[in-house]
């Protein structure tokens, strides 16, 4: 079953400032701010919430099509999702434009001063769900007008998806979220924006819930939570083999959401899954630099949860 991702690719930049923050800015003086970092160590990660997505799924045994909107500079990520077999034949490259980025900088206190550029995710509307074949979905974090074109094209094709705002999510007021959640089957929230949604909507978690066949929240260490049928399962955290960089630790939940929806996997075994793959994500710098293999996640879940998450 194809799965086409919607959402954004993108480059991370991440740079470490080996001092603190606070030694170098005046507070006395901040309404004249004119501050420089010195940053000697630096990474540039390839990121984006459908780029990890479908990375994740690829991992599972997955078959995930990206739709996504890059920039002239995008030639190594394409090369890249070349290299991983990974289809970009809905991925437009929008001239003139930068290929989405994120510039982080942490310090010695883990403090961040991050400034993210969207660039060609503001072109994601120009692609068209209903071009794509696809059996199944997701609308992740990309261009306001784009998210809202692909969750109305997954609907009119009878497409299956999960709503999956993310970051992007307070782009939209209590209206628009009511019209992802009617579109969609699916949707997922981190705690967070499970709050801010139940604000902007004015009803509850368990009243959204009623518009979708599952709304799962997931809670970091405490784990995940379910919403279906009226009631709610509680799905445990995997312990991983250490806590590096939860970066991407989502998109690889919800690439374990996706593989357990299109193989018609129950609740509970859907829900570990994904628990099992944001484990393995943690315990690696980036988002997609985790390189298990199907055979290795089957074997984690077999000794996390007893039995295995497939038969072949």
């Amino acid at each position: 079953m194809t799965t086409l991702i919607c959402g954004s690719l993108a480059f991370d930049n991440i740079m470490v400032f080996p001092d603190r923050f606070k030694n170098h800015i005046l507070p006395e003086q901040i309404h004249i701010l004119n501050v420089a970092f010195l940053v000697p160590e630096m990474r540039r990660e390839y990121g984006g919430c459908a780029g990890n997505i479908a990375y994740n799924l690829m991992l599972l045994g997955g078959d995930a099509s990206i739709m996504a909107t890059v920039g002239d500079d995008a030639g190594p990520y394409l090369a890249r999702l070349d290299q991983l077999g990974l289809s970009r034949a809905h991925v437009r490259q929008i001239p003139g434009s930068f290929t989405a980025q994120a510039f982080i900088t942490t310090d010695l206190d883990d403090n961040q001063i991050t400034a993210f550029h969207p660039g060609a995710m503001a072109f994601s509307h120009l692609n068209k769900v209903e071009q794509a074949g696809a059996k199944l979905g997701i609308v992740a974090p990309d261009g306001r007008e784009g998210m809202l074109q692909h969750a109305r094209d997954f609907a009119a094709a009878g497409v299956p998806f999960i709503f999956d705002p993310g970051q992007g999510l307070p782009m939209f007021d209590g209206d628009d979220l009511m019209e992802f959640l009617r579109l969609a089957d699916y949707a997922c929230f981190n705690d967070y924006e499970a709050k801010l949604a139940c604000d902007r909507t004015g009803r509850n978690l368990e009243q959204l819930a009623t518009e979708v066949k599952a709304l799962i929240v997931t809670r970091g260490g405490e784990g995940s939570e379910i919403h279906t049928g009226g009631s709610c399962l509680r799905i445990p955290c995997v312990a991983p083999d250490a806590v590096v960089d939860p970066t991407g630790c989502g998109d690889a939940y919800r690439a374990g959401l996706l593989y357990g929806i299109a193989n018609g996997y129950d609740w509970p075994t859907t829900g570990r899954l994904a628990s099992l793959m944001g484990s393995i994500k943690i315990a690696h710098r980036g988002g997609q630099n985790h390189r298990p293999s199907r055979e290795e996640i089957g074997e984690r879940y077999r000794k996390a949860f007893g039995t295995l998450p497939w038969q072949d």
